[in-house]
C-alpha cells in the first residue's frame, strides 16, 4: 500500500488533513482549516517541499540555515 493523504474534518467541523504512510500509521498532519480549499493548499505544500532538509534538535546543532521543518 502506499501512503496517501486523507482529508476530514474533525470534531469543531474544520477541515484537516493526515499523511498514512504505506503500512497505515499516522505519519503528519496538518492544521485546522476553515475551508476546503485551505486544505486542499496545504496538502499540495506538504507535496512540494517533502524533499527539503531535515534540522535535528536533538543533537543541538543547527546545521541548516533556514530549514523549512523541525
Amino acid at each position: 500500500m502506499a501512503s496517501k493523504f486523507e482529508i476530514y474534518k474533525d470534531a469543531a467541523e474544520k477541515f484537516r488533513f493526515r499523511l498514512r504512510a504505506g503500512n497505515g500509521q499516522i505519519v503528519a498532519t496538518g492544521e485546522a482549516y476553515e475551508q476546503h480549499a485551505g486544505v486542499i493548499k496545504g496538502v499540495k505544500s506538504v507535496q512540494k517541499n517533502c524533499n527539503s532538509e531535515v534540522e535535528d534538535l536533538t543533537i543541538g546543532v543547527s546545521g541548516i540555515s533556514n530549514p523549512k521543518y523541525k
